[in-house]
């Protein structure tokens, strides 16, 4: 999962309160309350009261012992998708969750999930040196050992491919860097690339070196990121260690996740599948990843021009460009099968309104053992799960269904999630209120990100979970994180306003179908930024490593627990779903004045660049490139009318503000019909920011305000259609996904007008 950046948002806006039922026929509550009241979004203040008094129950019951001891039992082997421990995973968690008196079954998915046959990669020039392609044991790890049980280093979905060419150091390989190495006359084409983890989701770098003409792609983890240039490499410290390599997949997500041949549609046994050649998104040259050790060889064999300052890493040695003489020749090959997926799925149902569902979810499945990633994460599921079930027995039911899933193979692909999301879109775009996903944990701050109408609902929640280490609240500590790392206006926000923004999601984990292709409202949460993170995707993530280096006593598994907990509470138990139109409104504004300079900055250094282009004055005076390749001018940057997308947000912004009025005028109470009715326009209303015709040439993106990036994977681009259009300098597709988002974004307000309606009795 990648870090989530988060900054203050104020919380200048009223946010959405509800009321208690009463009883007939005339059912009252106490009176709404708004976002600045000491009360909880969705509760009035007495149902806000009894519900502290839930969660204090609640928090009571965690113990960080369980999430040891299932860590210790979850972690015991390999469990990558397909392996005999993952079902045995998979079936563990069922028997827990059913003793536990949830309704639980196990969904399984046929996936195409490729593992390797064979892996090669040697320098045949100017000198000889094999790669070891293999991760050793370390003394005193009681499980890295098992490599009869463990998947080797490789990149799933990755082509078949036997190529041999000269070798180009690239940097971290995105977009950028080939601008950079174009400016310097170094060319790709017909070579093959050297990257570096870090800078974009691993699966860019062959996509964008394929775009350029490479033949194939080794990607390597450098020191400086998670080795010895971070800390003291495992056992002795946390890092990644000489010969640790990063697994990964390296599907093109970007254009769908999920099983590459069932795009759209559940795997399920009889799901129409596309032939092999059609699945998209497969990478078009063969990738493999490799350790620091079996890369030094290769980056000291390369000659050419020195890289950019930049972009030399923590290895000892000069980092040239090429391209050559060093020459590689790479050779994989995969056994392409199809594989089941095993989705863990546990229900308890809802006493009241068993049709609007709260669902919360982690995978099981790891590269190896998984510890971190996904079990850290998992086991504070787990834990939540077997906390509320106490609630239950002393006699708590909640209003809303919750559902509990355990997510297989999203290593390779989001494919479980996916997969189950798709089979079921219908019934999820009806009653799914809200998803909310975790993955790897540690210690540390609050990252939280997801949909802005969540953005109350979880500062709120942060200010009622107490941080471990510094006792003050989780809340707190991401506004003392924000304030020591911010600039100057950031910090003048935190301190005035006393809250942060969720950051927006791209992808990286679970949540994608559920937000972007069905359009339910996500968060993604976990705590991060103290533990020894090297061992990513490798052998020495396991339980020894993370009780040394990760949370050693769990204590931040139980506050991801408490966390959780208290958000799928709030979201069961609310009067009205705790949605907050206003912080959404704001980004809203946000995103398109992003947009809006955006392009105003590619004009400005679009003319700054043709101007020295015609001058002469391209290359700088003290710049030491010896050859340096002058390019042709830039089309010029039209002035693009960006009037329809601010109309709509002003419009939206109008909206919001009459429903807040509506809120803090509303001195009666909600009867419980209309609560319901109120309810059923919350629940609905992210399908209002989506498309059915999807993002340009994306169609299974159809989220219109989030979407991971086209050529950065994990990285979010807000407004994505109408961003990346300008990105890529298409100025007429910027014209029609302007008028596109712009009545998404309308249509976004008539659901806030017609809240306000239930509001106002209409």
């Amino acid at each position: 999962m990648p870090q989530m950046s988060r900054i203050a948002l104020p919380i200048f806006v009223l946010a959405l309160a509800a009321t208690a039922a009463a009883a007939p026929p005339t059912p009252a509550a106490p009176p709404l309350v708004t976002a600045a009241s000491t009360s909880m979004l969705g509760f009035n203040d007495t149902g806000a009261a009894a519900q502290r008094a839930l969660e204090t129950r609640f928090d009571a019951s965690l113990n960080p012992e369980n999430l040891r001891g299932w860590m210790k039992q979850l972690t015991a082997h390999p469990h990558h998708l397909g392996s005999p421990h993952g079902k045995q995973n998979a079936e563990l968690m069922a028997s827990l969750f059913r003793s536990w008196g949830y309704d639980t079954r196990i969904e399984e998915f046929s996936v195409l999930f490729p593992t390797p046959k064979v892996r090669q990669l040697e320098l045949i020039a100017p000198t000889h040196f094999t790669a070891s392609l293999a991760e050793p044991p370390v003394p005193g790890d009681s499980t890295s050992g098992q490599t009869d049980e463990q998947l080797p280093v490789y990149n799933a979905y990755s082509i078949d491919g036997d190529v041999t060419g000269e070798l180009v150091f690239v940097n971290y390989g995105i977009t950028a860097d080939y601008d950079e190495l174009a400016r310097r006359g170094v060319d790709v084409r017909g070579k093959i690339v050297l990257a570096r983890y870090g800078g974009s989701w691993r699966g860019i770098k062959p996509k964008i070196a394929a775009e350029h003409g490479a033949i194939g792609c080794i990607i390597y983890s450098d020191p400086r990121e998670d080795g010895y240039g971070a800390g003291d490499i495992y056992p002795q410290g946390g890092f990644r260690p000489p010969l640790g390599a990063q697994r990964g997949s390296v599907a093109d997500m970007p254009l769908y996740p999920g099983d590459p041949l069932t795009p759209g549609v559940g795997a399920t046994k009889d799901a129409k599948r596309l032939d092999f050649s059609q699945a998209a998104t497969l990478t078009k040259i063969p990738v493999l990843p490799i350790s620091y050790a079996d890369a030094t060889p290769l980056l000291q064999a390369i000659g050419g021009p020195m890289a950019p300052e930049g972009w030399r890493g923590g290895l000892p040695l000069p980092y040239h460009l090429g391209p050559g003489p060093a020459k590689v020749h790479l050779k994989v090959q995969f056994d392409w099968k199809q594989t089941p997926t095993r989705d863990v799925i546990a229900t308890l149902h809802g006493a009241e309104r068993p049709d609007e569902w709260i669902v919360r979810g982690n995978h099981h499945d790891g590269w190896v053992n998984g510890a971190a990633d996904p079990v850290s994460g998992l086991v504070a599921e787990l834990e939540e799960a077997r906390a509320l079930s106490e609630l239950v027995k002393s006699g708590w039911k909640p209003k809303r269904t919750i559902i509990f899933a355990a997510w297989d193979g999203e290593e390779p692909g989001l494919l479980g999630s996916t997969e189950w999301a798709e089979t079921h879109a219908d019934e999820l775009r009806q009653h799914a209120a809200v998803y909310i996903n975790s993955d790897n944990n540690g210690r540390g701050t609050l990252e939280a990100g997801g949909s802005q109408t969540l953005e109350t609902l979880v500062n709120q929640v942060a200010r009622d979970v107490t941080d471990p280490e510094k006792s003050i609240s989780v809340a707190d500590r991401a506004m003392a994180s924000l304030i020591v790392s911010s600039p100057p206006d950031i910090r003048k926000e935190v301190r005035s306003t006393k809250t942060f923004r969720i950051s927006p999601l791209g992808s990286g984990s679970d949540y994608t179908p559920f937000l972007q292709h069905l359009g339910i409202a996500s968060l993604n949460i976990g705590f991060e930024g103290e533990g020894y993170y090297g061992q990513y995707h490798s052998i020495y993530d396991d339980f020894d490593h993370f009780t040394r280096f990760m949370d050693p006593t769990f204590i931040y598994g139980v506050t991801l627990a408490k966390t959780g907990g208290r958000l799928v509470l709030r979201l069961a138990d609310a009067d009205v779903l705790p949605l907050d139109f206003g912080r959404f409104s704001a980004s809203v504004d946000r995103y398109v004045s992003e947009v809006a300079k955006l392009a105003d900055d590619l004009r400005e250094s679009t003319e700054e660049e043709n101007r020295r282009i015609q001058d002469g004055t391209y290359r700088a005076i003290d710049d030491p490139v010896e050859t340096w390749v002058v390019p042709a001018p830039k089309d010029p940057v039209p002035y693009l009318n960006f009037a329809p997308l601010r109309n709509a947000a002003a419009v939206l912004d109008q909206s919001t503000a009459a429903y807040e009025k509506a809120l803090s005028g509303k001195g009666g109470s909600l009867s419980t019909a209309d609560q319901k009715r109120l309810d059923a326009i919350l629940l609905g209303a992210e399908h209002a920011l989506t498309r059915k015709e999807g993002l340009p040439r994306r169609p299974w993106f159809v989220h219109q305000i989030y979407a991971p990036g086209f050529y950065t994977g994990y990285g979010v681009k807000t407004l994505p259609a109408v961003r990346e259009a300008i990105e890529q300098r298409n100025w007429k597709e910027v014209d029609e996904q302007v008028g596109l988002v712009a009545k998404v974004i309308e249509g976004f307000a008539k659901e806030v007008d017609r809240a306000t309606s239930v509001l106002i009795g209409k």
